[in-house]
């Protein structure tokens, strides 16, 4: 898009960094996960009881927990009140295991204490599926032809909402992660050298919406940067 001997100098410089990152963050989240899951917790708790025990502790008795196929694809959904757990967290009773539930279920308590930036990035959600997916390519369409430049602010606007939710993202993982690890700490779940395991975890998977955060946000500034050129 900005030619220079044929190449986008703008993706070179600002996005693909920001995607070496991402992979990097991938393999940093899936090696610690690895690692972690071989270290029992010593008082046996898997991940479905730690998960049920920070409920409990919250007074939280509207949220259920289900066991679903896969990999790291646990995750809380608010508007079913479901606790999802992988097969490899929720039986499982390894230091990965119940950071990853504790984590989770960081998200049920945020829920259900009103945390504001959960709700605003839930309201974020059907905009950033629109913006990520269409965004970029009405953005292009702008670009590549001059009689469709209005499809350009179009779709940096649209990119712009996506950017947004990412972003949102970043409190709402920290403080699901702070949330959890204190709990863990004053039920004494697990003691200090597990605890620092169970960070390690949620560090390097939190690693992964700092990338993504990143992505977006260079991805947004090489768009703006095109169309200032351009004009």
């Amino acid at each position: 898009m900005m030619p220079f001997m044929g190449i986008d100098v703008y993706y070179i410089i600002l996005v693909v960094p920001t995607i070496l990152l991402s992979l990097w963050a991938q393999f940093k989240v899936k090696s610690t996960f690895d690692k972690y899951s071989q270290v029992r917790s010593k008082s046996g708790i898997n991940g479905a009881q730690a998960a049920q025990l920070l409920l409990n502790a919250n007074n939280i008795s509207n949220v259920s927990i289900e066991s679903v196929a896969g990999s790291l694809t646990d995750h809380y959904d608010p508007g079913n009140h479901k606790l999802r757990l992988s097969q490899p967290v929720y039986g499982q009773g390894t230091i990965a295991a119940v950071g990853v539930a504790a984590h989770e279920t960081g998200h049920a308590i945020q829920h259900a204490r009103g945390y504001g930036p959960l709700g605003l990035r839930s309201t974020l959600v059907p905009i950033a599926n629109i913006g990520s997916s269409i965004g970029p390519w009405l953005a292009i369409a702008g670009l590549a032809v001059p009689s469709l430049g209005f499809l350009l602010n179009i779709g940096i606007l649209l990119f712009a909402g996506a950017v947004a939710f990412y972003l949102i993202t970043l409190p709402v993982e920290f403080n699901a992660s702070s949330r959890a690890l204190a709990i863990l700490a004053q039920n004494n779940v697990l003691d200090a050298e597990e605890l620092r395991g169970v960070k390690k975890v949620l560090s390097a998977a939190a690693m992964t919406y700092v990338a993504s955060a990143l992505t977006a946000v260079m991805s947004l500034i090489r768009l703006i940067l095109l169309s200032r050129r351009r004009r």
